[in-house]
């Protein structure tokens, strides 16, 4: 390891950047108002590289042009009379393909009289202009640069402060101490169902998503205290955007890797339009890896998804676009341990029986927008939205041969048999107002329309007999929301709004207050607050489930389940050294109450600690929650080649269910420590036409706590096998066992040439292969007959892309 460590320092201090080979590319965009989404006439935009500087303003539609403008990195500076001041850095520019922009810029309420506090949009800061807290923006490099992202935006996010990685291995987000299932996903400002390939009903578990990094344009993430245009959430919100195709020219790239194949396509549909199309496909080729013994994979998972945006603008009736990703999933695995992983339904974890597991999922979402300028102080923005997933689990049990030389015939016996189909029918209505430069409003209306197709069936341990679940509904909900956002002063920023959420179902409705103050002391430092009371319905099986009581008769005791509820409040404070260097402290305590819990004055259970697990059982909204922390980050920008992202947080994660003990959540790992860094080395090789990016990742945090194995008073297992007790969940959530630790390496190599780019990426996840413990299960043939479920081991990822 220390020879590794030296390596890397070596490389990093000597990669020195020499002028690169006389290679260019064509830089073009638009920029338009932010307000009303009209193109900005004669705004002056100057492109600077190599200590030279082009300069040249926008046409009649916004539009500006740079010929022959060197490989390599270069920033752009925008202005005009009246607009905030705005400029882009660390914009690549590669020899196969145009970089094409889509700018805006914000019209500014200083007069000659006054300081100008905060005029251009900083780094790292929301493209939701009514976000003041709790938030930043993702770009698609940070996803290529940051170490272990494997072009996934769900792994992505675990690079920040608050966010926890899985240690299993698959793609959750947890936030906060938040269970991943209360996060809400969007894709070009609406909400979509998970993208999650090979998920689970709960939506809260997924391998990788079907969302594809090099689509991405400028996406956001927001952890807390939300603006009033969210609702339905709980624990964070990732609002996702597809960049446009380029629409004057075909150009495409193909990558062949490990992990996947793709080929994404993307041009005009015909000279002189501005219309565009982008599209990508991908297959995975992930059980070569299996194949070539380079990791433990068991089973052939495989998967395919499919992303595309259109883009159609006209002239007088706005913009249209049409996006969309969608995706098929399957895997059979089998002689599956509790060491390998966790199927739904497994109470029992027991390594004395394995099961044969075969899972295929489905996904589709796909949406229709719709963007007009009304006038030149707003826009209205409609969309339509389709969503529909299908989860399909078979699971068969048998008991696990005592040695090697046992010829014991597997008898197999089902213990689990699922069927599910979602479809989820949107339509929204939002319209943006500026009064005045100083003043704002947001308002907007969303109609759902749901079906859930259910049916599931589940071996009960004792009886021996499936237990069927089925159920086939339709509901709905209204969300409505007011937004104003308003310049007190220079220096002093407010947006306030409300949201109303209502669902049908049940006629459960919400008036949620939301607020968020910015306040910059000066150029260097800012202080923010933010407020927000939040709900969210609960998984929809909950509603539904069928409950046996001691005559036979099956009762739905949860038709009538309230809104899970939450009041977040958030402090923060930043220090900017320099436009690329930032610190940042956030406090935060979120009030969570309504919180369904199972109706029984001795349970422990609570649906805020649900995954992939759960129960069909009698719940009222008694339970309550608390998550309280600090989040401190240190992150310089990439800029001059050169990156560094350290962030820390140490958090609390309570909940009490009806039994009235106050428990740690399963998701409350108590502190996270995240250190990334990366150094790219230009003007390689003998024409200087190639670059070696290298990137590192050290991750560090709590176990997750969990429900220990019944043991005596001396530590000594007390399990009993035939009644099927196994858990002592009398002391459910109450420890951990060890600390995950990981450290990630990845490189690229790319090389220009005149027609084409060609990449090699190199990605190492789990270098030292720690294999931390997580949790526990049974297992006669371990010491003291306990097994343990670990950390999901060396993983490598191998890919070659080509850019014409």
């Amino acid at each position: 390891m220390k020879r590794f460590q030296s390596l890397m320092l070596g490389i990093l201090l000597g990669c020195t950047a020499f002028s690169a080979e006389n290679l260019t590319q064509t830089v073009r965009g638009t920029v338009i108002d932010k307000d009303n989404q009209s193109p900005l006439i004669g705004a002056a935009v100057v492109a600077i590289f190599d200590d030279e500087e082009k300069g040249t303003v926008t046409n009649a539609n916004g539009e500006f042009r740079f010929e022959n403008i060197p490989t390599g990195y270069i920033q752009l500076k925008l202005s005009y009379l009246g607009y905030h001041p705005k400029t882009e850095k660390s914009i690549r520019v590669n020899s196969a393909q145009e970089v094409v922009l889509n700018l805006s810029m914000e019209q500014s309420d200083i007069t000659l009289n006054e300081i100008v506090v905060n005029g251009s949009k900083q780094k790292g800061n929301p493209q939701n202009e009514m976000s003041l807290i709790s938030s930043r923006s993702i770009s698609a490099a940070d996803g290529k640069r940051f170490s272990g992202g494997f072009d996934d935006p769900s792994r992505l996010v675990t690079n920040f402060a608050g966010v926890a990685a899985t240690a299993t291995g698959s793609s959750d987000i947890i936030v906060r101490g938040n269970a991943p299932k209360y996060i809400q996903w969007r894709l070009e400002d609406v909400e979509i169902t998970s993208p999650y390939h090979f998920d689970d009903q709960n939506a809260s578990f997924g391998g990788l998503s079907a969302l594809n990094n090099n689509l991405l344009s400028m996406s956001d993430f927001h952890t807390g205290a939300f603006t009033a245009e969210f609702g339905n959430v709980l624990s964070a919100v990732y609002d996702v955007h597809l960049r446009n195709g380029n629409n004057e020219k075909f150009e495409a790239a193909l990558g062949i890797g490990l992990l996947g194949t793709d080929v994404t396509l993307e041009g005009p549909f015909k000279k002189g339009y501005n219309g565009s199309y982008l599209i990508n496909y991908r297959y995975s080729t992930v059980s070569v890896i299996s194949d070539l013994g380079l990791t433990d994979i068991n089973g052939t998972p495989d998967f395919q998804d499919a992303t595309y945006k259109i883009n159609l603008p006209t002239k007088q009736m706005g913009t249209f676009s049409l996006f969309g990703v969608a995706g098929l999933s399957r895997m059979f695995i089998t002689d599956v341990s509790p060491a390998l992983t966790t199927t739904p339904f497994n109470t029992t974890k027991s390594a004395n029986i394995v099961e044969d597991y075969k899972k295929q999922n489905h996904l589709m979402n796909v949406g229709l927008n719709h963007v007009i300028t009304t006038s030149p102080k707003g826009y209205l923005k409609t969309s339509i939205t389709y969503s529909n997933s299908s989860i399909e689990d078979e699971i068969f049990e048998y008991e696990k041969p005592l040695n090697d030389n046992d010829n014991i015939i597997k008898t197999k016996r089902k213990n689990f048999d699922n069927q599910i189909q979602r479809s989820f029918y949107r339509a929204s209505v939002n319209y943006k107002h500026k009064f005045s430069a100083k003043s704002k409003v947001q308002l907007g209306t969303k109609y759902t329309v749901w079906n859930y197709d259910f049916n599931q069936a589940t071996l009960e341990k004792l009886s021996g007999k499936m237990d069927p679940e089925s159920f086939n509904n339709q509901a709905s909900t209204l969300n409505n929301y007011a937004c104003w956002k308003y310049r007190i002063l220079p220096s002093i920023n407010l947006a306030a709004g409300i949201h109303n959420m209502n669902v049908l179902l049940n006629n459960k409705s919400t008036f949620e207050p939301r607020l968020g103050i910015n306040w910059a002391l000066d150029t260097h430092h800012t202080l923010s607050f933010g407020y927000g009371m939040h709900s969210k319905m609960e998984s929809i099986h909950h509603y539904f489930a069928k409950i046996e009581q001691t005559d036979g008769s099956l009762i739905q005791p949860n038709k009538d389940l309230d809104l899970l509820k939450a009041h977040h409040y958030v402090l923060g404070f930043e220090k900017r050294f320099s436009e690329n260097l930032r610190a940042k402290a956030e406090v935060y305590y979120q009030d969570l109450y309504n919180i369904p819990v199972e109706n029984d004055e001795t349970s422990y259970y609570s649906t805020l600690n649900e995954g992939i697990n759960y129960r069909y059982i009698d719940l009222v909204n008694e339970g309550t929650g608390k998550n309280y922390g600090v989040e401190l980050t240190l992150e310089r920008f990439f800029n001059n080649d050169f990156y560094f992202l350290l962030n820390g947080s140490l958090f609390d994660s309570k909940y009490t269910a009806k039994d009235g003990i106050e428990r740690n959540t399963q998701f409350n790992n108590e502190y996270l420590v995240n250190l990334l860094i990366g150094k790219e080395c230009t003007g390689l090789g003998k024409k200087q036409n190639k670059t070696l990016a290298l990137n590192a990742k050290m991750f560090l945090q709590g176990g997750q706590k969990y429900i220990p194995l019944l043991k005596n008073e001396n530590g000594d297992l007390s399990i009993d096998q035939e009644n099927n007790q196994f858990w002592d969940y009398s002391k459910a959530y109450e420890n951990s066992l060890d600390q995950i630790f990981q450290l990630n390496f990845s490189l690229s190599y790319k090389v220009n040439r005149k027609k084409t780019t060609h990449e090699l990426f190199i990605d190492l996840q789990n270098l030292t292969n720690n294999t931390g413990r997580i949790s526990e299960y049974y297992d006669e043939t371990e010491p003291n007959s306990i097994g343990y479920i670990t950390q999901f081991g060396f993983f490598p990822n191998l890919m070659y892309k080509v850019y014409f």
